[in-house]
This record gives C-alpha cells, structure tokens and sequence, in this order.
C-alpha cells in the first residue's frame, strides 16, 4: 500500500491528528461519499450502486433534492431526458425510487467540516453533527456550494427575519390574506408577486412589487403578465428602493419608499419578501486543497476526478472546457465519475460496462426479474 499523503491536504491531516487519536466513536467505514444530496448526488448514488458500491451522502440541508428541492420544489422542468415535464420536487421523487434498491445512508442537516488523507490513502470526513466516515473515495455533488440570500441593506431591520422578513418563501398559505410587498426584479420575484396576486389558495390581500428601475431580469412572459395584472387593479408595480421602515409595538408596520424622483413614500405592509438572489458560498470546500477556477473545481473529463486522486466532482460544482451547468450535464458525470472511482475501491477487480437492459447481474442488483426476449 503506497503510504504516500497528497501534499494537496497533508497540512489538514497532520492539523487535526491529536483530535483524531481522542475521537471516541469509531468512523464508519464505507467505500463512498456523497457531498450533497440533489438530482446530481442522488442519481451518483445510482451509478455506484449498479458498480455494486454503497454510498452515504451527506447534505447541510435537512431534506433531500437540494437546492433543487429548496429553491424550485414546484417549478417546472422541462429538459430531463424522456420526462417532458417535472417539478423539482417530482424529479427528487423519481430519483429516490430509483436508488431504493441501493439502499443508500443519508446524513442531512450537517457540513462536511473536514476532509483528511489518511495514511492508508483513504478518507476521514467528518461533519458539523460529528459524523465521521471512513471511506475510499469521495463524490462532491454540492451544486455552487451553500447558498446565502442576499439581504436587504436597511438599518435595524435584521429582527424582523423570520417574522415579516422572508429571503424564500417554504409555506405560501402563511402569507394568504396579508399585505405583501414583495422586493426584486428577477424571476422569484416576479412568480411570487403573480403567484400571491392570482391563487386561489394563497391569495394576499394586497401585492406590491418594488424595483430599483424599470427593466426586470424575469422572464418576458412573467413581466407581461405583471403588467397586465396592474392595468386590472390585481396588483401594484412601483419603481423605487427602500430606505427605512416603521414599527410598533415590535411590528413592521411600513416601509419607506424612495423614489426615482427622490421622493420617499409610506406603504403599509404586513410582510416583505426580499428577492435579491443568492449568494453562493464554498465554505470549506476552499481550503481542501482542491484545485480551484472562479469558486469551481477542475476536474478532467475521463473520470471527472479533481486533482486530488480519489476525490471526483460532479454536477455544478466543477468545472471543464465546455462545461454546461445542466442536471442532464451532471447525470452523465456522475456515470463517468462511478466507473473512475470503481478502479480505485475495486483495483484487482475487471470492470465490465453492462446493460440494465439485459444484464442478469443489474436486474439482482436491482431486484427486477430479467425479462424473456422472444
């Protein structure tokens, strides 16, 4: 066994090697890792299973389908291959019915805080939670890393989070019947500003869609259907940005609104929903020693490994000449990357490509019966 520790990470290894002799719990040993539990990170599952490797994935959020799931759980999408149309939540759900069989190992609403070479050439990984695993190889499938909301830059306004300031909206029935101003120019915006202005539902009693100018970054046909919704009374578009607020009694009662003119207004309002799109945030990912290029990892195009061997990454987080950051994009690395990493969990053994469609040895795998071809 080559005892060699990459360079790449051997300062990690020997950062935290005290801590390790007098972690109590014994690591659990696996031959895989997945870092992120969307399309991408469940579908890898998949791959890996049929090479007949168990996986754990482990995501910060604490369900699964990603930020898929989190940002666009009922949003359509329309170019999974053979599906004309899904939802983000539908696509997860598919998904996990097909990696059922491999009975994958799921460690949600925790980071990866740690990732070390070990002496054996394997993995330690632990989490913000404490878990840790031993593992061969390690998939990250982390999109563009965590995603951080942009906030709205008023003074004193931070304690109304979570009670009348929202960054996303999970639960549209608490918003029905209120007074809504809704902050932004591009597509989330614009769909909950028309979602709220015409469900059945979850109606509002009043829509406001505040932007800093005229232009919006949405989709036309939304921006349309804005426009006709405001000639119709349904909702009001208003061209400005906020520079305070009111309170009483511990409640945001109004905001101030200025003007293109320079002109500040009052509008009333129960809750503000702040659209200013994400930021997203690498977090440790950036200092494991990875190769880098403008937040992505590069990685090759056989195997989709980075470079640091054994360690692959898949889906929006890495990158490569041509990259296309599409979950089609993402499937056919996660194949690649299951067969690159089978050399290194299996070494001795000949890896053969084979059909679900008339393989006998997937249809075990998959608990399906091999069908009789006349």
């Amino acid at each position: 066994m080559d005892m060699h520790v990459d360079p790449a990470i051997a300062h990690l290894s020997q950062q935290h090697a005290n801590h390790d002799a007098n972690h109590r719990t014994p690591p659990i040993e696996t031959d895989a890792v997945i870092i992120g539990a969307g399309p991408v990170g469940l579908f890898q599952v998949f791959e890996l299973g049929l090479l007949e490797i168990k996986a754990h994935v482990i995501d910060s959020l604490p369900h699964l389908g990603g930020q898929c799931v989190e940002l666009y759980p009922d949003k359509p999408i329309y170019d999974i291959p053979a599906v004309p149309m899904c939802t983000g939540q539908q696509l997860t759900d598919s998904l996990l019915q097909q990696i059922a069989p491999f009975h994958p190992t799921f460690h949600l609403g925790q980071d990866v805080t740690e990732l070390q070479r070990q002496h054996d050439g394997r993995f330690l990984v632990r989490t913000s939670k404490d878990t840790t695993l031993r593992t061969k190889t390690v998939f990250i499938a982390a999109g563009v890393g965590s995603f951080q909301p942009r906030p709205l830059k008023v003074e004193g306004i931070e304690p109304f989070e979570g009670t009348q300031l929202f960054y996303r909206v999970k639960s549209p029935g608490a918003f029905a019947g209120q007074h809504l101003v809704v902050v932004g120019g591009g597509d989330s915006a614009l769909d909950w500003a028309l979602h709220f202005a015409q469900s059945e539902e979850h109606r509002a009693q009043s829509v406001v869609l505040i932007h800093r100018r005229d232009g919006f970054r949405a989709a036309p046909a939304s921006v349309a259907k804005m426009h006709a919704l405001c000639e119709q009374h349904a909702m009001q578009c208003v061209v400005g940005q906020i520079s305070g607020f009111e309170q009483r009694q511990g409640r945001l009662t109004e905001i101030k609104l200025t003007g293109n003119d320079g002109i500040t207004r009052r509008l009333p309002l129960d809750v503000l929903l702040v659209f200013f799109g994400l930021s997203p945030k690498l977090g440790p990912i950036a200092h494991w020693g990875l190769e880098l290029e403008r937040k992505q990892l590069k990685v090759d195009t056989e195997k989709f490994e980075t470079n640091v061997p054994g360690i692959f990454a898949v889906g929006d987080i890495n990158t490569y000449p041509g990259k296309k950051k599409l979950i089609l994009s993402g499937f056919h690395e996660a194949a690649l990357a299951a067969f690159g990493a089978a050399h290194t969990i299996f070494p001795e053994k000949k890896i053969h490509l084979q059909y679900t469609t008339t393989s006998p040895k997937l249809h075990q795998v998959l608990g399906v019966e091999s069908p009789v071809f006349d």
